[in-house]
């Protein structure tokens, strides 16, 4: 048995480190850590990664945040990049397309995810795994708090600005430190022009000149926040285009000549010292973190977790719900494993075999949101496949969601979930399940799939407006397909044309395959 669940997990494709490595959970107020390698590792990240989001309130002015205690955002550690891009490649992305890429984030109703490595290649230019951290911390920051229409430039340079912060040993942070990991883009070729800069779309570039956005991107950051005379300038621009002013014309009316902003860019480039904020230790000091070892069936089943809550497509989700069975027959009253296989079972379309999972953990612990919710889904996919649309049917798939609920209300996913049960069913969903989404998409406005059932939902009950503000955050992601279906409702919405938006509204998945 043992031999077999090593070779399960060895072909996951994740564990570069030995398969009996203990994995660590460490959680505040704002993150849960999952990592290899020791408590104090595990407990350190999530320090750093409490002072880094007390610093980045600070400098907004920005309240703690009571809802993230219960919806935290989940890091997973793995090895090295080679796990990050194997991960990134599962989920629908083309190798080609996750070749460069160093960690990620992914914005979910049940619960936002990101991956870094824990280690990299090294070296005073290299990407290292606390840049790619701040960096996707700080997408899921904007994603929540700020959530507007922001061209590309910003989205990334924002990131950039802050993924270059520093926990110096005494415990000060600081931000504002150059972006050497982008030295490139930066001071090789030939720069984005400024119009170029302001107007690209992540998807349109090629990419060398992606890279060059990136660092040209942080510089631009950089520059507007620490130059006195342009105070003020940035807030002006990014107003202006999420009210629906042209990025070139909102730049022109804040920044005033362009040219000139752009060799002002090119000196403020070769500065021989960089200015950056500090925050002593005491106005950074995180509250309590608590680091647990994870028990021998919940760090084997980890790079089974890990895979699923990435996503899975057909194919995936055989080969991981096969390790999981390997690994779960072990550990049949764990309910932290049962949840697992119960997840990995659903993912392969084996939702009988998902509820004996939820069935098992919820014997093991009765408060077990995450089983009630693999037991409505489970029962709600089976009443589709069956063709089963009666009322008694759907009333017991709904009580699994609001028992989820009752456990945690601050929990979007329930909520959403409730609202999809009337969907999958073909019916009108009532107006309580409205207010669920309207709740849920509040509670995880970083979730790009609640953003959209939210936004269809106000489109059917003649809520332009509100459907229009709720999709300006899609429409101008720069990740987002060049086929952007967000972009399309937005300039749709903006032409009047109610003939195509009706076109535009087919019906979502009837099931719940974006709740993941």
């Amino acid at each position: 048995m043992r031999k077999t669940m090593t070779a399960g997990l060895l072909a996951l494709g994740l564990l570069a480190m030995p398969a009996k490595a203990a994995w660590f959970e460490a959680r505040s107020d704002h993150f849960i850590v999952y990592a290899q390698g020791g408590a104090d590792e595990a407990r350190n990240l999530a320090i750093d990664l409490e002072r880094f989001d007390k610093g980045m309130r600070l400098l907004r002015s920005m309240p703690a945040d009571p809802i993230a205690k219960v919806n935290p955002l989940t890091i997973f550690v793995v090895q090295d990049l080679g796990a990050v891009r194997r991960l990134c490649g599962q989920a629908g992305r083309t190798v080609a397309s996750c070749a460069n890429v160093a960690g990620f984030y992914d914005g979910r109703a049940a619960g936002s995810i990101a991956v870094t490595p824990r280690v990299s290649v090294g070296g005073t230019y290299d990407i290292s795994p606390q840049i790619v951290l701040f960096h996707e911390y700080s997408h899921h920051m904007m994603f929540r708090y700020f959530a507007a229409a922001y061209p590309a430039w910003f989205v990334e340079g924002f990131a950039e600005f802050n993924s270059t912060a520093k926990i110096e040993k005494d415990g000060q942070m600081g931000l504002g430190s150059p972006a050497l990991h982008r030295a490139y883009g930066l001071m090789l070729g030939t720069p984005l022009p400024i119009r170029k800069l302001l107007t690209a779309r992540g998807p349109e570039l090629n990419p060398e000149d992606r890279e060059k956005l990136y660092g040209r991107g942080w510089l631009l950051c950089h520059y507007l926040a620490f130059t006195p005379e342009r105070r003020g300038q940035l807030d002006k621009y990014l107003n202006a285009v999420a009210t629906g002013t042209p990025s070139l014309k909102a730049a022109e009316d804040a920044f005033g000549n362009l040219t000139q902003l752009d060799r002002a860019l090119d000196v403020y480039m070769k500065s021989r010292t960089w200015r950056t904020l500090m925050f002593s230790e005491k106005e950074t000091a995180p509250d309590e973190v608590k680091v647990r070892q994870l028990g021998e069936g919940e760090s084997a089943m980890m790079p089974v977790r890990i895979r699923s809550q990435r996503g899975v497509d057909q194919r995936a989700a055989q080969d991981v719900v096969k390790a999981a069975r390997t690994i779960a027959a072990s550990f049949p009253k764990d309910p932290a494993v049962q949840d697992a296989l119960a997840e990995a079972e659903f993912d392969a379309g084996e939702t009988a075999q998902a509820r004996a999972a939820a069935d098992r953990a919820l014997a093991a612990d009765a408060s077990d949101r995450t089983a009630m919710l693999y037991e409505g889904r489970s029962r709600m996919a089976e009443a589709i496949k069956q063709k089963k649309f009666d009322a008694k049917t759907w009333s017991d798939v709904r009580s699994w969601f609001v028992k989820a609920n009752r456990a945690e209300p601050n929990a979007a996913a329930p909520l959403m979930l409730f609202y999809v049960s009337f969907l999958a069913q073909h019916v009108k969903p009532t107006a309580n399940a409205v207010t669920g989404l309207e709740q849920a998409q509040a509670i995880a406005p970083e979730a790009d799939d609640l953003r959209m059932l939210l936004a269809r939902q106000y489109l059917l009950d003649d809520r332009k407006p509100e459907a229009r503000a709720i999709l300006l955050p899609l429409a101008f992601n720069p990740h987002a397909d060049a086929d952007n279906p967000a972009a399309k409702l937005v300039a749709t919405i903006d032409a009047g044309d109610d003939a195509a938006l009706k076109a535009l509204l087919t019906p979502p998945p009837s099931g719940d395959q974006s709740a993941n």
